[in-house]
């Protein structure tokens, strides 16, 4: 292979792989007199309807994230928005249903809710304590047994009251399916703007639900596919710094960065371990591109992975560090392929029609997620010996998915035909209930992080 064709034949690999964190408190708030009863299952098919009127402020008292009264309906808002956007609720409130009293919160009453109708009622409140800091109660009834079947509260800095929703709408969300939870996390992307042919890409980061923006880089070098570190303190990216592709670790806390390897030839497509220690990581040298792994300080030698010929691009570790999905077309077309954590055992398990790309490994270990390009670009999933297989997404260009948390959601970016605007977008497992995410600007390339601890 040529040079010059080699390094067209990368580019297209490329265009597709192309704060301070306070800890929160968890507080028990004022428990019935009873004991919690066990709930009652129900399919997660379903949608179930859910009230959830303005959290109580007893004594409002002014924060400086503003009054409790109006965090109250806020912290509503947010837990109402973040069950309904998960495709499994169908949410009444806070705007459109009465205000309620302290005493309710512990004493619903329950016919008035009947009347609605409504099957499950969250109830709450904001309180400031002596040391400023807010004490968030939170309550999940079922209203046709009339009892309660969860309550949890958290302790947190005014600042961190959207927290609190989330780990409020995490519960509710984990109690009523027996999925773990995935509000409350955060998702890095690309931010990009400016003409068609001449997009400016900058790092940014943002709440799982698009909410506390924020810009990383200031978009002088191009910046691509970011992950966030398993702490949160870092995230691992790749920037045209010098014109050629480079890995970095950027540090959130301290605002710098890192350069990941030394080497002259491209570094791409990096991955973090499940622990944090090892960078996974694709390197072109004289016409092939091959996997390595390194340690994330960047010290030592970098250990190679593949060595076929051809293009070989690392995907992701399993959940438990074991194997490596990755990509390569070295059956003669980009293809998925599996190996073991150390390079052994490579197996193709990709045999549908088109090419694959982008692939990454559920946090459940349970699915591959990945990009088929079969004349459209559409995201689906497969199981990890490639059964299963299942297209989730029918649009002009739908790439590079992202996993939730719990392994039930996925995100990815959508370029639309003609403009090439990109927007984020996210899918359940289902297929069925797809929305965009909110971003000042268009996004791309977006990571979801793990559930904030």
């Amino acid at each position: 292979m040529t040079s010059f064709a080699f390094y067209r034949k990368l580019a297209s690999f490329l265009l597709l792989i192309v704060g301070s964190h306070s800890v929160m408190a968890q507080t028990p708030p004022p428990a019935p007199d009873t004991d919690e009863p066990e709930l009652v299952e129900f399919d997660t098919s379903k949608t179930r309807s859910i009230a959830v009127p303005a959290l109580v402020a007893p004594a409002p008292v002014d924060t400086p994230a503003g009054n409790s009264a109006a965090l109250g309906r806020q912290i509503a808002e947010v837990i109402s928005s973040n069950l309904r956007a998960s495709g499994v609720f169908e949410t009444q409130g806070p705007n459109g249903l009465r205000a309620i009293s302290l005493g309710e919160v512990t004493a619903p009453q329950f016919d008035y809710w009947k009347g609605r109708p409504v099957e499950q009622l969250v109830q709450g409140f904001v309180r400031v304590g002596g040391d400023g800091n807010l004490t968030v109660g939170c309550y999940l009834y079922d209203v046709g047994f009339g009892n309660q079947t969860t309550r949890l509260g958290f302790n947190v800095p005014p600042r961190e009251w959207r927290r609190a929703a989330h780990k409020c709408a995490d519960a509710i969300y984990s109690r009523l399916t027996g999925e773990l939870p995935f509000f409350d996390s955060r998702i890095a992307y690309i931010a990009e703007t400016g003409p068609k042919g001449k997009r400016v890409k900058r790092l940014a980061i943002m709440d799982s639900d698009g909410a506390n923006h924020r810009f990383i880089t200031n978009g002088q070098s191009t910046a691509l596919t970011p992950r966030f570190s398993p702490n949160y303190k870092s995230i691992l990216y790749l920037s045209y710094v010098d014109g050629n592709p480079r890995i970095y670790v950027y540090d959130i806390d301290a605002g710098r960065q890192r350069l990941i390897t030394q080497s002259r030839n491209p570094t791409f497509a990096p991955r973090w371990s499940p622990d944090g220690k090892t960078i996974l990581y694709s390197m072109a040298v004289a016409g092939n591109t091959d996997i390595y792994k390194i340690s994330a300080s960047g010290d030592g030698t970098p250990v190679k992975l593949t060595t076929s010929p051809g293009i070989d691009v690392g995907g992701s570790f399993s959940p438990d560090g074991r194997q490596i999905v990755f990509e390569s077309d070295r059956s003669g077309s980009q293809q998925i392929y599996v190996m073991n954590a150390d390079g052994s055992n490579q197996r193709r398990i990709s045999f549908g029609s088109g090419r694959y790309a982008t692939p990454e490994w559920s946090p459940r270990a349970d699915l591959i997620a990945y990009t088929r390009i079969a004349g459209d670009f559409r995201v689906g999933t497969m199981r990890p010996d490639g059964s299963g297989e299942r297209l989730l997404t029918d649009s002009w260009q739908d790439e590079a998915p992202t996993w939730a948390p719990n392994g039930r959601v996925i995100q990815f970016f959508r370029t639309a035909k003609g403009s090439g605007k990109t927007s984020i977008w996210q899918v359940d497992l289902t297929g069925s209930n797809e929305r965009q995410l909110p971003t000042p600007v268009d996004g791309s390339d977006p990571a979801w992080g793990p559930v904030l601890p």
